[in-house]
């Protein structure tokens, strides 16, 4: 069982910056995919960036909800059982709690049934 844990959420006005990074227990980290979502009250949880176990640097390998492309980057470093999510020029829409998870296979997928480990979430907050 992989143990996840977030940090790195908070509060900043729109158009700044966050990087967001999900330290992962476990030998296994670096077999699969992971992926970050987000949730805001009353909504489902919904994907935000899924990336292959090999890494960012494959083309096909990475894949982003179309709300956050060309403005989050997904990312990992499986020597440090680490995997992060850098966004940029944020939104007032991009509030929301903040999940990593650890996908069931080594592709990256979009529905969250794909993903078995959880982590406790970190809350992003953007004021206009």
């Amino acid at each position: 069982q992989v143990q996840l844990v977030e940090s790195g959420g908070g509060s900043v006005q729109a158009g700044g910056s966050l990087r967001l990074s999900c330290a992962a227990s476990g030998r296994t980290f670096s077999n699969y995919a992971m992926g970050w979502f987000r949730q805001t009250p009353g909504k489902e949880r919904e994907f935000v960036a899924g990336i292959s176990w090999r890494g960012e640097g494959w083309r096909g390998d990475t894949n982003y909800a179309d709300s956050v492309k060309g403005r989050f980057t997904i990312s990992r470093d499986n020597a440090k059982n680490t995997v992060y999510l850098q966004m940029n020029s944020l939104k007032p829409e991009d509030t929301a709690v903040y999940y990593c998870a650890k996908a069931r296979t080594s592709w990256p997928s979009v529905p969250s049934s794909s993903y078995d480990s959880w982590g406790q979430g970190t809350q992003v907050t953007v004021s206009s």
